[in-house]
């Protein structure tokens, strides 16, 4: 679905703050695909959502997309990020940032909603209304019946619940997920995270999830990548991925770059 091929992203190029953050990146995401990135600050996970959601351009190598199944590649390395955000949806760390605070509940739906509509002008009324209401439901939080309220007053699970809810609905062909649950108390994380993999699901959506949660990145999800220096240490599939535990996974590390590392917080910080 997405083949990504001889990636490479050098920031300051021919200067003395040259910094090389992504080296030969090849991966493919299959459709259907929940891979979990981990990696220490530095590693080069944030930057590979970056050259995936087109927020940066690539220093080299391609980056292709078949968002069909008939259908044919389409090159999308240099392809502005206001364009690619019509497939691809990206959730920040920060609830603050998915959705517009000083907008009614329903005049951000509506805005999600429209997202990519080339059709004749949609307006909110009373089916749209209660099209929103249902699909707020699904959140369990109450939602539904706040759709005059301003977000602001929200708390940041619920907003973070609300950004998730109204990236789904637009059914994209890539999720990216930014350490989407890390700015969050416990129980709400829990929440939010459980509704991820419920959409994952029922969907069947395509979801690459940056963790800094070693437990997390093997307990969900079909697929973990480990990152280091701009490199992919590590490409695991489901039926390894099955048999990880933290401490196998750390010995990987160990193994494949030779240092001593005492925990797994070592390794991610």
């Amino acid at each position: 679905m997405i083949r990504i091929t001889d990636l490479g992203m050098v920031f300051a190029q021919g200067t003395p703050d040259e910094n090389t953050a992504l080296e030969s990146i090849n991966l493919e995401i299959n459709r259907g695909d929940f891979i979990t990135v981990i990696g220490s600050n530095g590693a080069g996970k944030s930057t590979l959502f970056n050259a995936l959601s087109g927020t940066y351009t690539p220093t080299r190598g391609t980056i292709l997309l078949k968002n069909e199944e008939a259908g044919p590649e389409r090159d999308i390395t240099r392809e502005p990020e206001f364009i690619r955000a019509r497939y691809i949806g990206r959730i920040f760390q920060n609830p603050l940032l998915g959705t517009a605070g000083k907008m009614t509940l329903a005049d951000n739906m509506m805005i999600c909603h429209k997202k990519g509509y080339k059709g004749l002008r949609i307006s909110l009324n009373t089916a749209m209304r209660e099209y929103f209401r249902e699909q707020l439901r699904i959140l369990g939080m109450g939602l539904e019946d706040r759709l005059n309220d301003n977000v602001e007053l929200f708390s940041g699970g619920q907003r973070q619940a609300l950004t998730l809810l109204m990236t789904v609905m637009s059914r994209p062909a890539l999720l990216l997920l930014d350490e989407h649950t890390a700015a969050l108390d416990p129980r709400n994380a829990e929440i939010v995270m459980d509704l991820t993999m419920r959409f994952a699901a029922e969907y069947g959506l395509t979801v690459m999830m940056i963790t800094h949660n070693m437990g997390h990145a093997i307990a969900y999800g079909s697929r973990l990548i480990m990152m280091d220096e701009g490199r992919i240490l590590l490409d695991i599939g489901a039926g390894e991925k099955s048999r990880l535990t933290t401490e196998s996974l750390v010995q990987r590390f160990r193994d494949i770059k030779k240092v001593s590392l005492q925990n797994d917080e070592m390794l991610l910080g």
